[in-house]
């Protein structure tokens, strides 16, 4: 049940859909600035394919999952990163695994695919238990109910996870600084900012990178003492912990026998910092949004949290709802709403013809709520991913981890980390609206909630 009606599903708010009219470059830019998710039209939501001309050229806007099947796998070396995205998120993260290109990736992901095998992640289990366990017991003191924000809370929690797993704490207890600096720079310099979609000349001060350059130093000040503190400890011969600083410290291409440099150490650790934590943490509050407006698959997971024991080797078998609601989560609110690629060559996606140099649209956000491909696509319906549903999904029409070669590395840590987070939640705690204005998605690099998620907060008897 949804808000207490019985047999219908809870339908969470969405932005208005522009009509299907073209827009003028000026209305492009200001929506890029002030709101992508503004951007789709009900013709997004219902046309397997869109292809036309703008004032920036050629683009194609793929929803049809034979489409997004022939551009992330089947001919996915004709399309790469595209300009826009390496200018915008470049200053950061241009030499991490998100932005890199051809043999640099492909070094770069034989270098860190053995940090992130099945055995290895399992391993994981019990520290991001521990973390989780520590960090929400907390959320209410002495006090029986509160109205919490849930935002901070994820945010801060996805943190001290991977300080814990990735950098063994050598970031405890700086959650709080590192949440303010990100929030800053999503909300600022990883904006699309008019000036990078027309490709000014640099010279132009771009006004994001001018309000969130006091971010960015932050980041790359402190993942320099970061990699400084843990080379010396390597340098002077001691035992330095089994985590991924160290890996990407000494790694070496099992190929090639190259390592990587210090330029992509500090970049890679940035993606993992700012992406590895914050997808999991949206994906986490959309997830507690959505069960407090449906108390059924609340009780659902709560269930399963009560019977959680990691001491069984087929743990994730037996939470199907838990793993239901984080993957409906993600279906409508995908942590990476937007994947967009360029085509190198000439090429046809789904009958159409484009040109080299088309801007490739894959929204993982319109995907998931397209007419087509799923029925009432923007209602709560957790079902859909239990077993026996959830094999009759294309791979390709659900994709918040991506596909193909590039498909994120961190994907099933991501999702076992999702997954014991909420079990520590919802063992302990009764989750249901405050009362307030419902949150409303937000496109920030990843899906956040314009104003932040609040929840009341209550112990469970």
């Amino acid at each position: 049940m949804a808000d207490g009606a019985a047999d219908l599903p809870f339908r969470p708010a969405t932005p208005a859909r522009r009509s299907g009219k073209p827009i003028s470059m000026p209305q492009f830019l200001w929506i890029a600035w002030r709101e992508p998710l503004n951007m789709w039209s009900d013709r997004h939501f219902s046309e397997p394919i869109l292809f036309g001309q703008s004032a920036l050229g050629y683009a194609i806007n793929v929803s049809d999952p034979a489409g997004i099947r022939h551009v992330l796998l089947e001919n996915a070396k004709n399309y790469d990163k595209g300009a826009l995205q390496k200018r915008v998120l470049g200053p950061l993260l241009a030499e991490g695994l998100l932005l890199v290109e051809g043999d640099d990736w492909k070094r770069a992901r034989r270098i860190m695919a053995p940090l992130f095998t099945p055995a290895r992640t399992a391993v994981l289990a019990a520290r991001m238990r521990e973390v989780s366990e520590a960090r929400v017991k907390g959320w209410l003191d002495d006090r029986s109910v509160a109205v919490i924000n849930i935002d901070h809370e994820m945010t801060a929690l996805t943190f001290e996870i991977i300080s814990a797993t990735m950098f063994s704490d050598m970031l405890g207890g700086e959650a709080a600084q590192f949440e303010r600096a990100l929030t800053g720079f999503l909300d600022t310099a990883a904006r699309i900012d008019p000036l990078e979609v027309l490709d000014a000349p640099k010279w132009i001060p771009r006004l994001g990178q001018l309000m969130g350059g006091g971010m960015a130093r932050f980041f790359e000040k402190r993942v320099a003492q970061l990699v400084a503190d843990r080379r010396a400890i390597i340098e002077a011969g001691e035992d330095a912990p089994d985590d991924l600083l160290t890996a990407l410290i000494t790694a070496r291409d099992v190929e090639g026998g190259g390592t990587l440099s210090e330029r992509e150490v500090a970049c890679n650790i940035l993606t993992f910092i700012l992406a590895g934590h914050e997808t999991t943490a949206r994906a986490l509050g959309w997830t507690l949004h959505l069960i407090s407006h449906d108390k059924a698959a609340q009780a659902h997971v709560q269930a399963e949290a009560d019977a959680f024991d990691l001491a069984n080797p087929n743990w994730e078998d037996a939470m199907p709802w838990t793993r239901a609601v984080l993957e409906e989560a993600m279906r409508l609110y995908p942590p990476a709403p937007s994947l967009a690629r360029r085509a190198k060559e000439a090429d046809v996606i789904c009958g159409q013809e484009i040109p080299a140099n088309t801007a490739v649209l894959i929204t993982p956000y319109v995907v998931h709520r397209h007419k087509l491909l799923w029925d009432d696509p923007d209602a709560f319906k957790p079902e859909r991913f239990l077993p026996g549903n959830r094999e009759k999904i294309d791979r390709f029409a659900y994709i918040p981890f991506s596909q193909g070669p590039r498909i994120c590395i961190g994907a099933a840590f991501a999702m076992q980390e999702g997954m014991i987070a909420l079990a520590e939640i919802m063992k302990r705690y009764e989750v249901d609206p405050p009362g307030e204005a419902e949150p409303m998605p937000s496109h920030r690099i990843t899906l956040r909630a314009k104003h932040g998620i609040r929840l009341r907060v209550s112990r469970r008897e």
